[in-house]
Formats: C-alpha cells, structure tokens, sequence
C-alpha cells in the first residue's frame, strides 16, 4: 500500500488536477471531502472524455415513431456532463471500491479484478489511509516469488 497519497478535493479544478496527475506520473487518485472520506475517485480516463467528441444517442425511427436506446441516452449524459465540468466532482467517478487496512493482498487483487479498476483507496476508521494500485499487488506477489523458502 502507498501511504503518500495524491489526493483531490470535489471543488478542486480540474486543469490543476491534469497537471498534478502528470507531474506524479500516476493516472488515477482518490477524491476526499473535508472530513478526509473517499467519495469518488477520478482518473485520466475521466479527464480525456473532456477531450473528446460527443456521440449522439443512437435513435430509431421505425412505422413513423422515434425511439431512443435508452443506455445510449444514459452514456450521452454522463459524456455530456464530463466534457462540461469544471470540478473535480463534475467528472469523478463516485463511491469507489474501497479496501479495508485488514484486506489481505489477495482480497485487494479479488476486489481490483473484479471490478475491473486499477486502484483502490484504502479507508480506515479515520477516512483514506492509503491506496493500492495494481503494480503494488504484482509488487508483493515478486517479493513473495523472491523470498526464501521457509525451512523444514
């Protein structure tokens, strides 16, 4: 786990945090409220869809009725909002899979395979503690490969 975490507030700006993200050579952090909570967390990802062009929602005209896919409408929303925000909240992923400071390193893989993210904020008692990226597991899983075998 790494306990020197950039984090970000919801009413941070988001150019400022472009800029942090790059200088720290990282591509995701945790967002915190003023009580230290993790309550999103925002990634390059979110921040290249400001980038991006829109796509249209896919609609149907068929025997003279438009319809609508109504997860096209959806993702049209969310795409809508990010590329307008200006805050952090704007264009954060909320309520981020978290990890217990008692996960063991196989229940922080479980959780990051699963749902298929690449960090997960580590929150105790206090709010978030720390984060554990995918290179931080694939770095224990070396040292415990590495580690001499226990005797007999």
């Amino acid at each position: 786990m790494t306990t020197d975490v950039l984090q970000f507030a919801p009413g941070d700006n988001v150019g400022d945090v472009m800029a942090k993200l790059v200088e720290r050579g990282i591509d995701g952090a945790p967002v915190v409220d003023s009580d230290n909570q993790v309550v999103g967390i925002i990634s390059t990802g979110d921040l290249i869809v400001q980038e991006t062009e829109l796509h249209v929602p896919t609609i149907i005209s068929l025997f003279g009725a438009t319809l609508e896919l109504p997860s096209a409408h959806k993702h049209f929303e969310d795409d809508l909002r990010k590329t307008l925000g200006a805050t952090v909240a704007d264009v954060m992923q909320p309520n981020p899979v978290t990890a217990s400071p008692d996960d063991t390193i196989e229940a922080a893989a479980t959780k990051l395979h699963e749902h298929n993210v690449s960090r997960l904020p580590v929150v105790g008692d206090g709010g978030l503690v720390g984060i554990i990226s995918r290179v931080d597991v694939l770095r224990e899983i070396i040292r415990d490969d590495e580690a001499p075998a226990p005797d007999a």
